[in-house]
Formats: structure tokens, C-alpha cells, sequence
């Protein structure tokens, strides 16, 4: 090539404008080539030209694109690829360095020892290539170029702490993914580069970091060389790499080409370490501050006279060593290897004998292994791709459209989608080179589809990997300070610019529980911004729900819809609870304050409706005296008291006072003095809430199903729960006090002395079995003594009909069936004679309030004695212990005459000088005692 034009070197570090100066010399000549380092910054580069003279002058070539319009006029080229023998106007190399990159170096030392343009050829690198330059291009002048913006070093850095528009760059695969991982836990996401990657999934990932999307990149050193991304900070997380044969540090000069990334045209930038990379050593960090490296002293080579008169005379060429003091033979790389592979093999040395089948030979031992499985694995396929071309063939449709088909596919990881595009990339290349294919512009399109689509899919598994795109999107708006919209869907599912980020319970903001707790910080500051006119507008339709929409829970627990959004807390009376509400403090003091007055609204209104009876008791000014602190002590008790707290106070009423109580539902119970309104399920419930308050209990006990009559006796349940449960606690059960009462009216009746036996209306009363029933009588105060008998027999139909007094004095009968009775009465005598007599069980009940030791009935006077919280009582009966009243014939009263013992006890007559009280439950059944008499 003629040497008659100007040679220049334009020397100097990275942000210098090297490239771009290279770019603008070339458009300023009829034609150019410049050749790139890499694929990615060559596709960069065509992009740059063809955006200024249009794509119909403009050709991309590297080992795997090809596009040269017919008027072409300026190629962007890798070096490799790099036409030498079209007589360009202007040639150009970039990263002239790499004349020392022990894997390529050869073809750059090729390059700046050949390669000319008519007019001008510019030389773009490094300042350590001056003396090399000088010594084998005597012709070169020289043109320093110096940094735009200032380097800094800022010593080591947590990722964690690592700021925005950042790269942190890994020397392998599995590092680069290590690390995109944790900055994506704690950053929101990631960025990825590799030089591995195409142009197109590296321009999406790219496109990533430019617009924002994210703040990171993670990278291996191909941004080193001249990608030109907007990055403020630079840190290593490692300061070694595989070279290809070994781990080597990395050199000053390498560190600082990757460093000069940081900080693009006048903005500075800063350089660092993270990870398990130790701190740089000073003399280094001056170096690449200072750009002032060790000058290289030895360039790679390779013969590039090569003798293609057989295999062994074209591999000696190869080998030949130079004397050159500033060339060194390079080492034995992939293309060299794979030609000594197939050298070995028989057939091929059989068919290799012309010099254009060893060029052939040559050119297809060139193909790179993109695949990188093994040399073997690479032989072979150069060895069927050889056999195909041999004899002026070329590869078959058939069998290049099988290898595409089964690359062809979109679906798998990562790993699986890099594999694949490395294996497209080998039949990238053979439908590149000319005469390999029959169709070459189809199959040229075919893999460049199939390129596209896998590029497609790589980008998107990497970003659903290392990209939270909610986080990033939401980290965006931020930082641009735009207003984020957020909306809540009918499940309270909060989306904020369309992301999901998690869902309001309430009034409290729950985030998405697959965030890290990085992510979360970022995310709960992004989410409650925009969040918090979504809670006002919530805040006015709570206030306005109507009550049918709130409830309380058994634990205190205050809910709208399924959420809670507060919860009850102990006020200055049981009756006056307060409220704690569930509200973020981003929401603000306003909506808390609505919240929390809507919820007292709701629990005041509550109260008085299901205590309505008690609050009248409460506020009815007409009683005085006892009857006004009677009620008092039947607030206080919430509607319920028994009646042995409250013995002596009953004992000191009169029959107006009682009746004054009584017009407000009062009941004087035999056992218990209470409203019966106020057992019903809705207040019950909402009094052991509010007891339970007053009491201050962490956990509250909950009430008994309603509907039961009975329920079992949990010994560990707090004192005074069943009453305020509205039962009596008896024995292995507690019985509601109304139906306790019912049983009392029952009991009156009966020789609590002499003993009685339990009839069906007191079991059908309890719903129990006699044995259970036994062992409630017991925990009233009563023995129960078991027996058993012999059944009675019925009476045959012929006899004469028993009188109703006889039926009543008859103990009870169990009636046989009469069916499938033998007519002949000696066979009836038989059988009676042949059945043993059936038996039964019954109770002999008599009233027994003192019982000792272990044998006293579990209940809860029986309980709070057995705790020492309760005097024991004296050996008297009295009429407040549970007993039935002397004056009705119980014990305490004078016994009968002993004529009229065996007769059942009769109630003593009342006492003429009272009237029956007309609100007495029991007035009807007294008048018709009355009338009988």
C-alpha cells in the first residue's frame, strides 16, 4: 500500500476524544476505514456515521455482520475484519495499545506495521505506545491529547453503599452475576455488559443504565474499551483476570483504561474498589491519576508472509520467528491450534495438496471458537465444515439449517440463552464468508434473526434477573421529582405507576414481602409518597361508613370491612373505653384524627345501644337511697352480679325498692342478680371485651358459643369470667344463669332434707345426662347420692287404670314394649322367669352446702375458696349460699311433723300481709296455689 500519506498518533488517556476526533477526520476524506477492538463498539461507532452521512454509504463488517451497501464509502470494521487492499482515502486503528494483548496482538501490531490510507492514518491509544510507534513508524508524528475531566481515587466502598451512576466491574462471568444479584437486592437493579454479549442485547442492557431505569452497571473490562456511558464512579471488585492461560494481575495501565471511564467529557469522575478487591497501592493510584504508566517495550507478532505451499510449510510461516527488538512472537493462539489439530488427521492431509486448499484450510481453522466447549470439540465441527467446502463445494442447506434450528430457541436461563448465542454466532460467521453458502444473503438474514431473537430473550431474562423493575421505575420518578399515581384496587392492592408494591390493610400500608430489606426502604418511601392522597380519600369514605360496616372483635380489636384500623383500650370507667387507632405516620395526623373519632363514634354508639336497659338504670334519677346504689353495684358489674357478693345489700330492699329495680328488667335470682336483656349473644360479647379491659388483661377470654345451655368448666379461666359470661360455673360444666334460675324454680319444690330425685323437666332444663346432672347438683351445693334398682315393669292393658295421684307418688316406670307378646300365659311366666329383672340408675339428691377436703364440687365459690380468695363459710346455712329459702320449707325452716314426713314439702303459705308482686315471674304460679287452697 502506498505510504505517502500522513501518519499521526493521537496519544492519551481514556475521555480524551480520541474516537470521536478519529470519526470526524474520516467523514472529512471521500472515503475511510476505521477499525474498532470490538464487535460492540464498532456497531456503536456505525451507528454514530450513519446517523451523519445516512446507511447507503456507510458498512458495518466484523466476523459476524456484514453490511456494504453498493456505494460504499466509509467501513467500520473490527480490526480483524478490516478491508486492506481497497485504497482508502483514511485509515484509522483504534486502542493501538492492544498491540500488546498477548490473544490478539498480532493482528493490531499487523495493522500499524501495514495498514495505510492514500492520505491520511491515524493511530488512537495510549501514551505507553509512543516510543514503540516512534521506533517502528518513523514517518508518525505525534498528538497528546489530554483528559477533559479530572480522575479521583475514592479508596474501597460497600456496594451496598455504592452511589448512583455507578459500574462495578467483575473479570468473570460468574462474578459479574454475583454481583448484578446483590445490587439488585440493595440498589433495586442492574445494568449487565460483557463482551460476550451482542450488540443488541449489550445496546438494550446499555439503554437500561442511559435512561435511568437503573443506576448500575455491572460490567467485565469490555467497557474499557471506548463505550462511552454516562458513569460518575468506577469500582473494581477484583484486580485479577484469566488472560486465557492463567490468573494475572492486572497492570496499571489496564486498571486505568477501565478507571477513564468514570466521568465523561468535562464532568469528573471517581475511581474505587468494592467487594474483596484490597485497596490499591499508592504508586497506582498515582499512575492512573496522574496517566503516567511504564511505556511497552514488546509488541505481539506474527508473520504475516505465510506460505501456503502445504500444511507444514504454511504452519512453519506461522511460527517464524522476527529479530525485530521491539516484536515478540506471539503464543500459539486458537486459529494455529486448530490447524496443528487437523493437520494430524489422515484424510485431511490426503486432500489437502494444492496451494488454494491449504488458504482454504487456513480460512476455515480462522473460524473462532465461539462455543468454547473444547479444542477437540472445535476440530471436529472445522473438520465437517472443511470436508463440505472441499473441492469447491459448500455447506449444505440441509445440514447449516439443522444446526440453526436447534439453536433456535428463545426459552431456558441465562446460561442457556448465552450458550445459544455463542453457537448462532459460528453459523454468523460461516454465512459470512463468501462462496461457504449457497444462498448467502438467506442464510445471512436467518442468523442474524435468530441472533436478534435470542438477544431479545437474553436481554429480557436479564432483567427479569437483575432488574426490579418496580423498584427502578419508582427510583426514576424520584429522582426526576415527578408526583407518583398511586391506586388501590378493590383487594387493597397498591399500585404506584403501575407496579405492584403491596396492599393497604386499613389504614397501614403492607409492601410487597419479596423485597429486600434494601429494596423495602426505597420502596416504602417511593409507595407512601404517592400513597398518601389515596389514604385522605379513604380516610373520608371511613368516616362516613355507616356502623353495619365496623365491628369489634373479641379481643378488643376494632374492624372496618376485614381490616383492623384500631383497637380498644382501657378508658376511665368500663363503660368509657377508649380508642387506639392503625394508622401509618406518613398518612399524617389528619387522617389518624378522622379515624380516630369515627371509631370512638362507633364504640360509644355500641354501647349504648346493646346496654341500653343498663344505662337507663344508670341515668334513672328516680331511684334513691339503696335502690340507687343498688344499681350502681349493678353497673358497675356490667348487668350481672351473684347474688352472694351482693346478699346483705339485697337483704336491706324493700318491696318498693325492688320493684322500682324490677321495672328496669332487674331479676333477683335465687343465684344471681342480672338484667336478662343483657344475655343475650351481642352484649355478652361485648361485656367480657370491656371487662376484660377494666381488668387489663393482655389476652382476653372469649365468650361461650351462644345458644348453649351448658358449657365445659375451664378451671384456668380468670375470676368472675363466667358471670360475666352470663353463666355459673357447676361442677365439670357452668350453666347460664337464666336456665340455673329455671332449675331453682324447680328445686323449691322438692325435700332438699329428706332427698329427691332428679325428673325429666330438670334434665330437659340442663340438656344433660343424669350423671352429668349429678355432678352439676354437687357443684350447686348439693349431695348426690348414686343407687340403682330393679326397672318396673309396665302394667298389663286389662288392668284398671292408675289414678293421677298414684302416677305421681310411683317412682318412674320405663313402659315395655307390649308387640310380639306370647298369648299363653305360662309361656309370658317363662320368659319373665328366664330374663334376669333389668336395673337402673338413679340420684338421691339432698342439700349439703358444707362438703370437705377434695369432695367440695368444682365451681367457682368452690374454686376461689380452694385459692384463699374467699372466706370459708360457717357452719350455718344461710340464705345467701345458694340454698333454697327457709321460709319456703328448706333447710333452716322447722321440720315437719313426723306424720307428715313421708309427704312431700309443701311451700309455707304467704304471708297475707303482702300482696304478690304483679312483676314477680313466679306471681302466676303463687295465685294458683292460692286457688287451690
Amino acid at each position: 500500500m502506498r505510504q505517502n500519506g500522513r501518519v499521526v498518533a493521537v496519544l492519551g488517556p481514556t475521555n480524551t476524544g480520541k474516537t470521536h476526533y478519529a470519526i470526524e477526520r474520516m467523514l472529512a476524506h471521500r472515503t475511510g476505514v476505521i477499525g474498532l477492538p470490538l464487535r460492540l463498539l464498532a456497531r456503536e461507532v456505525y451507528d454514530r456515521i450513519v446517523a451523519l452521512r445516512g446507511p447507503s454509504v456507510v458498512a458495518l463488517v466484523t466476523g459476524e455482520e456484514r453490511i456494504v451497501p453498493p456505494r460504499t464509502r466509509y467501513w467500520v470494521c473490527t480490526v480483524e475484519a478490516m478491508p486492506q487492499e481497497i485504497g482508502a482515502d483514511f485509515v484509522a486503528i483504534d486502542e493501538i495499545q492492544l498491540c500488546a494483548d498477548p490473544e490478539r496482538g498480532h493482528v493490531f501490531t499487523d495493522r500499524l506495521l501495514r495498514a495505510r490510507g492514500l492520505h491520511e492514518t491515524l493511530f488512537l491509544g495510549a501514551d505507553t505506545m509512543r516510543g514503540a510507534i516512534a521506533a517502528l513508524v518513523p514517518e508518525a508524528q505525534f498528538t497528546r491529547r489530554e483528559r477533559l475531566s479530572e480522575l479521583t481515587y475514592t479508596g474501597s466502598k460497600k456496594i451496598s453503599r455504592m452511589p448512583p451512576r455507578s459500574a462495578i466491574v467483575g473479570f468473570s462471568v460468574e462474578n459479574v452475576y454475583a454481583i448484578a444479584e446483590l445490587i439488585r437486592r440493595q440498589k433495586g437493579g442492574c445494568a449487565v455488559v460483557m463482551g460476550a454479549l451482542s450488540p443488541r442485547t449489550r445496546n438494550a442492557q446499555v439503554e437500561l443504565y442511559q435512561n435511568g431505569d437503573v443506576d448500575f452497571l455491572v460490567a467485565t473490562d469490555a467497557i474499557g474499551m471506548g463505550l462511552n456511558l454516562d458513569i460518575k464512579h468506577i469500582a473494581f471488585a477484583g484486580l485479577r483476570k484469566f488472560d486465557g492461560r492463567r490468573m494475572r494481575p492486572l497492570q496499571p495501565g489496564e486498571l486505568a483504561q477501565i478507571a477513564g471511564r468514570a466521568g465523561r467529557y468535562m464532568q469528573p469522575g471517581t475511581f474505587g474498589v468494592t467487594g474483596e478487591a484490597p485497596p490499591l497501592d499508592d504508586d497506582v493510584v498515582q499512575a492512573i491519576t496522574n496517566h503516567r504508566f511504564a511505556p511497552v517495550t514488546k509488541l505481539q507478532w506474527r508473520n504475516a508472509a505465510l506460505d501456503f505451499g502445504g500444511i507444514d510449510r504454511l504452519i512453519a510461516s506461522l511460527e517464524t520467528f522476527t529479530h525485530d527488538e521491539w516484536l515478540t512472537r506471539t503464543r500459539e493462539v486458537d486459529d494455529l491450534q486448530a490447524l496443528r489439530a487437523l493437520s494430524q488427521n489422515a484424510d485431511i492431509r490426503a486432500r489437502v495438496t494444492t496451494g488454494p486448499d491449504v488458504r482454504l484450510l487456513w480460512d476455515v481453522c480462522r473460524i473462532p471458537d465461539f462455543r468454547g466447549i473444547s479444542p477437540a470439540e472445535h476440530a471436529g465441527l472445522l473438520d465437517r465444515i472443511f470436508g463440505f467446502l472441499h473441492g469447491g463445494g459448500q455447506v449444505p442447506d440441509d445440514w447449516i439449517a439443522g444446526q440453526i434450528r436447534r439453536i433456535d430457541r428463545a426459552d431456558g436461563d441465562i446460561d442457556t440463552l448465552s450458550k445459544r448465542l455463542a453457537y448462532i454466532r459460528t453459523w454468523t460467521y460461516v454465512a459470512q464468508r463468501t462462496g461457504w453458502v449457497a444462498d448467502e444473503s438467506h442464510w445471512r438474514d436467518a442468523t442474524r434473526a435468530v441472533e436478534d431473537r435470542l438477544s431479545d430473550a437474553l436481554h429480557g431474562a436479564l432483567t427479569q434477573r437483575f432488574v426490579d423493575r418496580r423498584t427502578s421505575v419508582l427510583l426514576r420518578r424520584l429522582k426526576q421529582k415527578e408526583s407518583l399515581v398511586a391506586e388501590v384496587n378493590d383487594k387493597g392492592e397498591v399500585t404506584v405507576e403501575g407496579q405492584f408494591v403491596g396492599r393497604l390493610e386499613g389504614f397501614r400500608f403492607r409492601q410487597d414481602a419479596s423485597a429486600s430489606a434494601d429494596e423495602a426502604k426505597t420502596l416504602r418511601q417511593a409507595s407512601t409518597a404517592a400513597l398518601r392522597p389515596a389514604l385522605h380519600l379513604r380516610a373520608d369514605r371511613f368516616y362516613n361508613a355507616p356502623d353495619t360496616e365496623i365491628d369489634f372483635t373479641e379481643q378488643g380489636g376494632l374492624m372496618w370491612g376485614d381490616n383492623a384500623i384500631g383497637k380498644l383500650v382501657a378508658g376511665p370507667d368500663a363503660l368509657k373505653p377508649q380508642v387506639e387507632v392503625f394508622v401509618d405516620d406518613e398518612a399524617g395526623p389528619d387522617v389518624a384524627d378522622k379515624v380516630k373519632r369515627r371509631l370512638q363514634h362507633f364504640i360509644d354508639r355500641k354501647i349504648a345501644a346493646l346496654f341500653e336497659p343498663m344505662l337507663a338504670l344508670q341515668r334513672d334519677e328516680a331511684l334513691t337511697g339503696l335502690a340507687r346504689g343498688f344499681a350502681f353495684r349493678l353497673v358497675e358489674g356490667l348487668g350481672i352480679i351473684p347474688r352472694d357478693q351482693v346478699a346483705a345489700e339485697v337483704k336491706e330492699l324493700d318491696q318498693d325498692a325492688r320493684g322500682a329495680l324490677r321495672k328496669h328488667g332487674i331479676r333477683f335470682g335465687q343465684f344471681t342478680v342480672f338484667m336478662p336483656l343483657l344475655l343475650k349473644p351481642a352484649p355478652t360479647r361485648l361485656r367480657l371485651v370491656l371487662w376484660s379491659l377494666a381488668r387489663g388483661f393482655q389476652e382476653f377470654p372469649e365468650s361461650p358459643p351462644p345458644g348453649l345451655v351448658t358449657v365445659p368448666n375451664i378451671t384456668d379461666m380468670p375470676d368472675g369470667y363466667y358471670a360475666m359470661a352470663g353463666y355459673r360455673a357447676a361442677g365439670q360444666r357452668a350453666i347460664r344463669i337464666d336456665m340455673l334460675e329455671r332449675l331453682a324454680d324447680l328445686l323449691r319444690a322438692k325435700d332438699s332434707r329428706a332427698g329427691f330425685e332428679a325428673n325429666p323437666d330438670m334434665l330437659s332444663i340442663t340438656g344433660m345426662t343424669l350423671d352429668q346432672f349429678a355432678d352439676l347438683m354437687q357443684g350447686l351445693g348439693y349431695s348426690a347420692e348414686r343407687g340403682e334398682r330393679e326397672k318396673a315393669r309396665a302394667v298389663v292393658a286389662e288392668q284398671a287404670a292408675p289414678s293421677d295421684a298414684a302416677v305421681d307418688a310411683a317412682p318412674p316406670v320405663e313402659v315395655a314394649a307390649q308387640e310380639d307378646q306370647p298369648d299363653d300365659g305360662a309361656a309370658s311366666d317363662a320368659s319373665a322367669q328366664e330374663e334376669p329383672p333389668a336395673t337402673e340408675v338413679f340420684y338421691t339428691f339432698k342439700w349439703a352446702p358444707r362438703r370437705q377436703g377434695g369432695g367440695r364440687p368444682r365451681g367457682e365459690q368452690g374454686e376461689r375458696q380452694g385459692r384463699g380468695q374467699a372466706k370459708p363459710r360457717d357452719d350455718r346455712p344461710k340464705q345467701t349460699d345458694g340454698a333454697p329459702r327457709p321460709r319456703k320449707g328448706k333447710p333452716g325452716g322447722k321440720r315437719p311433723p313426723r306424720e307428715d314426713r313421708d309427704k312431700p314439702m309443701q311451700a309455707r303459705p304467704p304471708r297475707h300481709e303482702k300482696p304478690i308482686d304483679p312483676d314477680n315471674p313466679f306471681a302466676a304460679a303463687l295465685m294458683g296455689l292460692k286457688v287451690n287452697k
